[in-house]
């Protein structure tokens, strides 16, 4: 087993969030807020979304080397379970669900040389007369590929129904009906879908095949990883200097005020495409010269990767850290903060037991409303070549990518379609799921204080 940097990141983050929502589960403050957005039929169908999203990648952030294919080879899980999509590639460009390259080639019939498209090599080479055999074939694939993702929906649902009721998993005033219903029908249909997408691609190029004849399909689900990477690790970076550095303004102001005023108002003002440029461009200095240290493809996209994570969370962490610092003026003002000086409970105490838990509900809001712009911004910067590695699977790198086939005759389209679909769905879900974390958090809300 191999583990690259961002892989120790990635499981590090999800048991501290495991750790944290076990901490949390018997708080009544935490509980309530949680409750309606449990209620909430688009709060949970957005979070499903993100949690099939999730797993998608911590699939793919499994990785090890396979010897009997290619000695020192690194794979994930997920490419393993993706074998036929990664090893069956084309010659070039082939449009969805065909059966021929998408250009017309010099090709031999027989004794004679014709202009004509040529047979894929692995799409549809099961079919003998493509032309009156296609249609039928698809649906057909597309029927089994569904039931087959009934019977995986029927089986887990029930397995995991009779465990919920046997360990009581969920708290006793939760409305587990009213739960149950958006939920299961989001999985059913995530299930069925995919396993659709999965049985068609066993026989065709679902999404089309790229330049070098790479499924376009597999791309796209490769790039799930990077996208959660980026979001939550640079997440990770950024929380630390604005809770410390926001808290910190805001609790003590003076001198300590003023210096952490002028470093984030002189962060702001230097253009952030020109630091990260700058940044990246060290980055390739250094691995560059010392090659030794980064043999693999992978690895030094991967540190790449961690580094643009890394310049993203120390010059996105201003936006947070001036709210804390608003939020902390007004809250040690207040009248159990008062009385906790003057009882003498020490300044350490007051920040950690009156202050931070006071102004949780600005970071988680936060936190969520910027994994989806962290998303975004990670195709631009690939759109203009400062992002992640060109090596590294992303959907920056796709719509990169797919700027000279739009330029085409006839156009390449599914590039651009396949890397539109799975961000747009992404980042609506985290958008959907945002707006319904922070109407359950907020305090100031107009659902809050009806209830308050």
């Amino acid at each position: 087993m191999i583990l690259l940097w961002t892989d120790i990141l990635i499981w590090l983050l999800v048991l501290a969030v495991f750790l944290i929502a076990w901490y949390l589960r018997d708080k009544e403050h935490i509980q309530r807020p949680i409750g309606k957005i449990v209620r909430s039929n688009t709060g949970m169908i957005s979070l499903v979304v993100l949690l099939f999203f999730l797993i998608i990648g911590l699939i793919d952030s499994i990785h090890f080397k396979t010897e009997k294919e290619n000695a020192g080879e690194i794979i994930s899980l997920l490419d393993y379970f993706a074998k036929p999509l990664r090893e069956h590639t084309e010659k070039t460009y082939s449009a969805p669900f065909a059966t021929t390259l998408y250009s017309k080639e010099m090709v031999a019939s027989g004794e004679s040389i014709q202009w004509d498209y040529p047979r894929l090599q692995y799409g549809g080479r099961h079919l003998s007369n493509p032309q009156e055999e296609k249609t039928f074939d698809i649906l057909k694939k597309t029927g089994i590929g569904l039931l087959s993702g009934i019977g995986v929906f029927g089986f887990f649902s029930g397995f995991l129904g009779y465990e919920a009721r046997y360990w009581r998993i969920f708290p006793r005033r939760w409305p587990t009906v009213e739960v149950a219903k958006p939920v299961l029908l989001t999985v059913f249909g995530l299930v069925t879908v995919s396993g659709a997408l999965s049985y068609l691609s066993l026989y065709y190029h679902v999404f089309g095949t790229d330049k070098v004849g790479e499924d376009v399909f597999y791309q796209a689900i490769k790039s799930i990883r990077t996208g959660l990477v980026i979001g939550t690790l640079t997440t990770l970076i950024m929380l630390p200097l604005a809770i410390i550095f926001g808290i910190l303004a805001g609790f003590f102001r003076g001198w300590v005020d003023d210096a952490i005023q002028y470093l984030y108002t002189t962060l702001n003002s230097i253009p952030g495409v020109l630091l990260i440029a700058a940044s990246v461009l060290m980055v390739q200095v250094y691995m560059a010269n010392h090659e030794e240290a980064f043999t693999s493809v992978i690895v030094r996209a991967d540190m790449r990767l961690l580094f643009l994570c890394l310049i993203l969370g120390v010059t996105s962490w201003t936006g947070l850290c001036r709210l804390l610092r608003a939020e902390t003026l007004k809250l040690r003002e207040m009248e159990y903060v008062q009385a906790a000086y003057a009882l003498g409970v020490k300044q350490p105490l007051i920040l950690m037991n009156h202050i931070l838990p006071n102004v949780m509900h600005i970071v988680l809001i936060s936190v969520v409303l910027d994994f989806s712009s962290l998303v975004l911004a990670e195709a631009v910067l690939s759109y203009i070549n400062i992002g992640v590695d060109p090596a590294t699977y992303s959907w920056g790198n796709m719509i990169n990518g797919a700027r000279l086939e739009m330029a085409r005759e006839p156009i390449v389209w599914w590039s651009l379609t396949a890397a539109f679909v799975f961000m747009f769905t992404l980042v609506l879900a985290a958008n959907l799921f945002a707006d319904t974390v922070r109407d359950a958090f907020d305090p100031r809300s107009a659902n809050n204080k009806k209830n308050g």
